[in-house]
């Protein structure tokens, strides 16, 4: 198994979980992750997984195995810090290039001046270069899921 089955294999047994507690409404499933976490939901929503929304804050976009036409179910919406070293352009520029070809409905929201973990307040206390809090972000970012959660489960 490679690493994007690896990935979907461990985000579906994760889910599979989640949707056979008697409190799961398997109707009004999204699936939302920070960093690997979001990494995890977009390569669900690239297998076909029938989510309605795949949500990823400074999550990678990068992928081994790009969503086929047609294949995703779920409403795209990715979070990314303009100035995030562990996300660049051409990154962003190759998640743009397969959603658009994947026929997907997708967003890629890029917060000018924003480096990565922006939503974690303890971020700077590992102390590595681009990995830098932004109260301001984690707010706006927040708040652009809850409006696709809106969308979605309206």
């Amino acid at each position: 198994m490679d690493a994007p089955e690896r990935i979907a294999a461990l985000g579906q047994a994760g889910l599979d979980i989640l949707l056979a507690q008697p409190e799961a409404d398997v109707a009004r499933v999204a699936a939302i992750g920070f960093c690997f976490g979001g990494t995890m939901s977009f390569q669900l929503a690239r297998a076909g997984v029938p989510l309605k929304a795949a949500v990823g804050f400074h999550a990678g976009l990068a992928t081994l195995a790009p969503a086929k036409e047609g294949a995703v179910a779920a409403k795209i919406l990715a979070l990314i810090g303009a100035d995030d070293p562990i996300i660049p352009p051409a990154q962003r520029e190759s998640f743009v290039a397969e959603m658009t070809a994947a026929k997907a409905d997708w967003q890629l929201v890029l917060y000018g001046g924003v480096q990565h973990s922006f939503t974690n307040p303890a971020a700077q206390q590992v102390n590595i270069p681009g990995i830098v809090y932004d109260a301001a972000t984690e707010r706006r970012s927040w708040q652009a899921m809850r409006d696709l959660f809106d969308e979605v489960f309206a």
